[in-house]
Formats: C-alpha cells, sequence, structure tokens
C-alpha cells in the first residue's frame, strides 16, 4: 500500500514534537506532504520556528513548513501555556536552527494547494487550535470534498475540559473557527481528553527518551521534563497525558479496538460558560450506537490499546 499523504496541521509544542517524531518514524505508512503552524501552545511563528528545526534535528529536511495567522479567526492570540510548554514552546530547549526557509504563503494556502494536487487523498492531523482549517475553508469552500479524513485532537464529549469546566484548550482557543469546521465537515475523528486523559507517559519512558542514542529522541526526553512536571501537578505523580501522539496514532493506524461513534457534534461558541465545549450527541450510547442523521464526527471515546509503550518505540528510533 502506498503511504497515506498528510497534511500536519500542528501548535509546536510538546506533545506536537512528539507527534511529529511519531509521524516521521512510520514513514512507510505515512508521507508527510506539508506541516501548518497555528497559534495555541506558542505562537504560530515559534511553532514554525519549532518545527523546521526539529525536522532538521531528525533529518527529514524538504517538508514544507508554513506559517499560520499571527491570531485566531475573531480575537488576537495571547500565549498563556508557558507554565506547560515554555517560554519558546518546546520546553526551553534550545535547537539548532534549520537553514531551510518557511514556505512561501499561509499554512491555510498550503493546504488548500495541497488538498487540489491530492483530491480525495489528502488526509488532514490537526494537533492545535482549527484557525487553519477554517482559513482554508474560507478559501477553497469546497475543501470537504477534496479532502479525505480529518483527525484532530481536542474536545471533550463526557471527560471535563482542560480549559474550562467544559471547553478543551484547542477548541476553547478558537471556537469560531472550530465551529466553521465541524459545520463544512462530514469526515472528522475527534480524538477528545476522555481518551487521551487515559493514556499516560510514566517516567521509565521519560529516562528511556533521555538516555536514547539518537538526538531527536534525547531532545523529546528533554522536553518533557517541563511537561511531566506540569502533570505531576495535576495528577500527582511523574508522569504526562499523551494527547497529539494519540491522535496521530490513530490518524495513521485507524481506529481498531476503539469505541467511536459517528454522531453529530457541535461547537459552543457563544460568549457563555459553556464556550469552546464540543457537544456531542452521544443518546444512542444506550442502544449501541444506531446510525445517527446529520452524523459528522466520530469520537474516540477509549481504546484497548496501551498507547504508550507502542509510542516510544517508535520515538526512541526516530
Amino acid at each position: 500500500m502506498q503511504p497515506l499523504k498528510l497534511f500536519f496541521d500542528c501548535d509546536t509544542g510538546i506533545d506536537d514534537a512528539l507527534a511529529l517524531g511519531y509521524l516521521l518514524a512510520e514513514k512507510e505508512k505515512v508521507e508527510i506532504v506539508g506541516i501548518g503552524s497555528v497559534c495555541g501552545n506558542t505562537d504560530a511563528a515559534s511553532g514554525a520556528r519549532n518545527t523546521l528545526n526539529l525536522l532538521s534535528l531528525a533529518g527529514a529536511e524538504g517538508i514544507p513548513v508554513a506559517q499560520g495567522n499571527a491570531g485566531h479567526l475573531c480575537a488576537a492570540f495571547h500565549n498563556s501555556s508557558q507554565h506547560i510548554h515554555g517560554e519558546n514552546g518546546i520546553g526551553d530547549v534550545i535547537l539548532a536552527d534549520s537553514p531551510h526557509p518557511l514556505a512561501a504563503g499561509s499554512a491555510a494556502e498550503l493546504l488548500v494547494d495541497l488538498a487540489r494536487k491530492y483530491p480525495g487523498e489528502l488526509q488532514v492531523l490537526a494537533t492545535g487550535p482549527l484557525t487553519n482549517l477554517a482559513c482554508a475553508l474560507q478559501l477553497e469552500p469546497g475543501l470537504g470534498q477534496l479532502l479525505g479524513q480529518v483527525t484532530l485532537m481536542g474536545g471533550a464529549a463526557n471527560a471535563p475540559g482542560n480549559r474550562t469546566p467544559v471547553a478543551e484548550a484547542n477548541i476553547a482557543e478558537d471556537p469560531e473557527a472550530a465551529g466553521i469546521v465541524f459545520s463544512a465537515l462530514d469526515n472528522l475523528v475527534m480524538v477528545p481528553l476522555d481518551v487521551t486523559m487515559q493514556q499516560l507517559f510514566e517516567e521509565h519512558h521519560h529516562r528511556q527518551l533521555l538516555n536514547a542514542e539518537r538526538p531527536f529522541a534525547r531532545a523529546l526526553g528533554e522536553m518533557l521534563t517541563l511537561y511531566m512536571g506540569f502533570y505531576q501537578q495535576k495528577l500527582g505523580r511523574n508522569v504526562c497525558a499523551i494527547h497529539d501522539p494519540a491522535a496521530a496514532f490513530f490518524a495513521v493506524q485507524g481506529l481498531e479496538g476503539c469505541v467511536a461513534p459517528k454522531v453529530k457534534v457541535v461547537i459552543d461558541d457563544t460568549r457563555g460558560p459553556g464556550r469552546g465545549q464540543t457537544i456531542c450527541d452521544l443518546r444512542g450510547q444506550y442502544s449501541g450506537f444506531p446510525p445517527q442523521e446529520n452524523a459528522n464526527c466520530r469520537v474516540v471515546l477509549n481504546t484497548d490499546k496501551d498507547l504508550a509503550p507502542l509510542l516510544i518505540e517508535k520515538l526512541l528510533n526516530v
């Protein structure tokens, strides 16, 4: 089988760096044909620079990286994630500067160009706010017919939010953009907090990366030091949730072993207390999730897989 062609939309970001490493390790299964940066864990300019530097560290130059907007769809961006991702977005780990320039044009323009180049083939993995996807839909209203599956890390179905009581951070950052995407597309796979908060890197996984032979894996281990410190305050021990790498895994490997019903999901983009909530119609759970009218999104509620060892095995070989 030919590797799937993937556009990676990210806010790099420690867990985005882990997801990137996993995608690079799966080169027989996935070809990254473009990467876009978006404001989220850090600003879009820093995210793009981090991505270029990580690609150089992995010896994976040649993938076009385009920078997204300086703000969100309807608001300026204010970075509030330094205590999680560091001042530079990657745990304050300093990487050598890549000699390669950014791609011409915006991240949204790159996505549209690639969708037109690979109609029906291009898949998207989005691990940050959905600003670039919304902008791409504004540029090309027929984007949904050009794209294959769109997998996103974001949202919360039955789980509590992590930005507000009901809203997950990626969706809460730009609810207007998420509303456009969920209204326009019906080929979505949402990997929400319900599943990502159940998948953890433990301290022994951290040590494996810190002691790795390859510089890319060691850099990931160094980044995780800050990230796991944040989660220690939340979860009571030195672990971290596997958010973006989980979404990358499901984008590449599929949803075998998952409970992932296709249901109607709408976004609360009001200014009330529910702003940023992903409202998932899960009423069918009482009858085995029968087909649902106007369903637009497969929601991954749980999986029978332990993702941490599967991911670590790949990351150690990047």
